[in-house]
């Protein structure tokens, strides 16, 4: 493969293929597949073993290890790359994939690159052109409430207070969903376009028809430093500006938000601890300021100590107690028992690893699975809560609500 450095490009997206897009973008940067030819692709289904992302860790390390890599810029995403997105559950009934596509453009810090990828048993001179796109027509979709009802959630609520209270576990992440469809032939790009420039400051994401934009990063790898983010404890923004003063007071000082903060980041020291050295979080969560939101935000950084990748640590983060719960055992098994629906990808791994293994991954959230149909494109989207001692069934209904509008809107 060869990567070079062309003109600017102003919109990446235009790149993209309107009914797949393949995209990893933030505040403008990012990387986007060209085209819908697709030099490889792993696919790691339900019940595989080892685990779904060391599977998909060994794959890449075998596929990367032979490339012949030409790369004069080795900017982050330049090179030999790959877009991929794991379930949340190992039984999962949805794939895990890892895909390598025959183009990209990506930009960084001011510079665009273009990377043409083959295998070496592809012709010569194949992937060779990279031709935007026209978008097509605006369009829109609603959702209503899916598997899971409002009272069925509350419900669900209830059921795990009265597990946390008996001992069972201290937190568990309870999502619900919302179902609906929107016309054959739309141009999903629209879709990611909009959350990329109503959310700048998140991960905007489209792989294998899961498209979302994330606040959230698992984990970033690059000339082995890593760093991740861990977000837990949510409230909505304010209609004005002392309401939102007021808001952002109240999840500053709220014992609830802030236990439930700690469990995430000390799931993800624990994690990362055997992997890295000088591993660091800050003492206090500050607030992370959202559109439609605040969360408690604390990162965490630290320098890789083995010979691992991002992927690597993937496989080691996931599932956070941020997505799950704690003990993450018991979490998960109250998961299956009270979600009546397949999380799919939601809430998993989403991201890109290059040839290095440098890459950056975030948590699918704030998303929806599409799926194509006969006449229609079926949409799922997913938002959920931190269910702790002391949580409000009712409240943490209307934090999924606040969640799940990014992507109502976008929608709309």
């Amino acid at each position: 493969m060869e990567t070079r450095e062309i003109d600017p490009v102003e919109d990446l997206l235009a790149f993209a293929d309107p009914a797949r897009p393949l995209a990893w973008l933030r505040r403008g940067d990012g990387i986007v597949a060209v085209g819908d030819v697709v030099v490889d692709t792993v696919r790691v289904p339900a019940g595989a073993a080892p685990l779904r992302s060391a599977a998909i860790a060994d794959a890449w390390r075998e596929l990367a290890q032979d490339a012949e890599i030409d790369d004069e810029l080795g900017l982050p995403g330049s090179g030999l790359v790959a877009f991929g997105a794991l379930t949340f559950d190992e039984d999962s009934a949805a794939d895990s994939v890892l895909i390598v596509p025959s183009l990209v453009i990506g930009r960084h810090s001011g510079r665009t690159w273009i990377t043409r990828i083959r295998l070496s048993s592809s012709p010569a001179g194949a992937a060779e052109g990279a031709a935007t796109h026209e978008y097509g027509p605006h369009w829109a979709g609603t959702v209503g409430p899916g598997a899971q009802s409002p009272q069925g959630y509350q419900d669900s609520v209830r059921q795990a207070l009265g597990r946390i209270a008996g001992g069972e576990l201290s937190k568990v992440v309870l999502a619900r969903d919302l179902t609906g469809s929107i016309p054959a032939g739309s141009d999903l790009r629209r879709l990611v376009r909009a959350l990329s420039t109503g959310y700048p400051d998140t991960w905007a994401f489209a792989v294998d028809g899961l498209i979302g934009a994330s606040p959230e990063t698992l984990v970033t790898v690059q000339q082995r430093t890593v760093t991740a983010r861990v977000l837990a404890g949510t409230i909505g923004r304010g209609a004005d500006a002392d309401a939102d003063t007021a808001a952002s007071a109240h999840l500053a000082s709220s014992t609830k938000d802030l236990d439930e903060h700690q469990y995430a980041v000390q799931s993800v020291l624990a994690s990362l601890r055997p992997h890295t050295r000088a591993l660091a979080a800050s003492e206090q969560p500050f607030l992370l300021k959202l559109p439609n939101l605040f969360h408690l935000a604390t990162d965490v950084e630290g320098e890789l100590a083995d010979g691992g990748s991002s992927l690597d640590l993937v496989g080691a983060l996931h599932p956070t107690a941020a997505v799950a719960g704690t003990p993450t055992t018991a979490a998960i098994a109250a998961i299956r028992e009270l979600e009546p629906f397949d999380r799919g990808r939601y809430a998993g791994p989403v991201g890109w690893v290059d040839a290095a293994g440098n890459g950056e991954w975030a948590i699918a959230l704030r998303c929806a699975q599409f799926t194509p149909g006969d006449d229609r494109i079926d949409v799922t989207a997913y938002a959920g809560a931190g269910i702790v001692a002391g949580s409000d069934p009712e409240s943490e209904l209307l934090e999924t609500r606040v969640k799940f509008r990014p992507l109502v809107d976008a929608l709309a």
